[in-house]
């Protein structure tokens, strides 16, 4: 048996930041389909917002599934997710332009399963598990591909496992230096899991209060942002790249002096605060 404890309650209902977390981050990373269809790398750093967008929506999944009593679960809840998503999303480059769609089905029923054995051969009982565990697998898969896209400028399987190096001045073809043969999806992962794991860790408590645990989420994501973008500088041309790098810290510094004002905010309306009497025998 589950018992739900709610930490604060949400303005923003949480399937409406589903809603506008998948159809964000899809179109966002759809965008960066521009680079090929201009010959240009400039629209890589659309990559980079969507997956910013999976990772607010991401927060509100985990504050949704731990509100079933399962506080320290969130990092397992993060690596789960980015677990799956990163099979998910690995499977989904395969399918070409119609990558990040593929990759959202692979990701939706992988947590699905296990959200299903987690709930019925674990016996863990918790309502929306299956749901919140299809969610987060869907979120990680986004999210690493969203970072994806923007480092390379691509989000298809041939782009991210190609890589050529230069010996003698000749160029050769070297699957070490790819994406994926180099280990930066692995930077990919780390970026992203941390990100979803630390808002709602980080705010969590009797003042918790939705739009400032978004805002940190936001925060976090626009700082994987950034150290994406220096990561592109390998990958795509000079200018391309400062475009992504110049809009992450722009999206981070908004966002950093936003969460302070709003835990300026939450912070001040403590100060009236008194601590509870207790009654003396």
């Amino acid at each position: 048996m589950t018992v739900k404890v709610e930490a604060s309650a949400d303005a923003i209902p949480h399937n409406t930041l589903l809603m506008v977390g998948i159809v964000g981050s899809i179109l966002c990373i759809y965008l960066t389909y521009l680079n090929t269809i201009t010959g240009l790398e400039l629209f890589s750093f659309f990559g980079g917002l969507g997956a910013v967008i999976a990772l607010i929506w991401g927060t509100s999944t985990i504050k949704r599934l731990c509100s079933y009593g399962i506080g320290t679960g969130v990092p397992s809840a993060g690596m789960v997710a980015f677990g799956a998503g990163i099979i998910a999303m690995l499977l989904g480059t395969k399918f070409g332009i119609a990558s990040p769609i593929a990759a959202l089905i692979i990701a939706a029923v992988a947590g699905a399963v296990f959200g299903f054995l987690a709930d019925n051969v674990l016996n863990m009982k918790i309502p929306v598990l299956m749901q919140s565990l299809a969610e987060l697998s869907v979120i990680g898969a986004l999210t690493i591909l969203g970072f994806t896209a923007m480092a390379t400028g691509d989000f298809t399987f041939s782009a991210i496992s190609a890589g050529t190096i230069s010996i003698f001045g000749f160029a050769m073809s070297s699957a070490n230096a790819s994406y994926l043969g180099g280990g930066v999806i692995a930077v990919a992962f780390m970026l992203g899991a941390i990100a979803i794991q630390h808002p709602f860790n980080a705010a969590l408590g009797p003042s918790n209060t939705q739009d400032r645990t978004l805002m940190l989420a936001a925060e976090c994501g626009f700082l994987s942002m950034i150290i994406m973008a220096v990561i592109s500088f390998a990958f795509i041309a000079v200018g391309a790249a400062l475009v992504g790098l110049l809009i992450a810290i722009i999206g981070w510094g908004y966002t950093y002096t936003q969460f302070i004002e709003l835990s300026k905010r939450d912070a001040a309306a403590w100060l009236d605060a008194k601590p509870i009497l207790e009654t003396e025998a």
